[in-house]
């Protein structure tokens, strides 16, 4: 299983949280969010490659900015 960490901002309280969590779980081959509301942070497990492109797209999607 992959691990990736990145960075995504303009989150400034737990709905923006959630908000991200949901973008990316729908992403297939996500099996689980964790998000860092204090440092801005997203740590995401992948059960199968998944494009960093893809993820990127998800949350900026919903106005957040990913910070490669």
């Amino acid at each position: 299983m992959e691990e990736r960490e990145f960075k995504v901002e303009g989150m400034t309280c737990m709905h923006c949280v959630n908000t991200v969590k949901k973008a990316l779980s729908t992403i297939e081959g996500v099996s689980d969010v964790e998000v860092f509301l204090d440092t801005g942070k997203v740590r995401v497990k992948l059960e199968k490659e998944v494009p960093f492109e893809s993820l990127k797209q998800a949350v900026e999607e919903w106005g957040y900015r990913v910070v490669e």
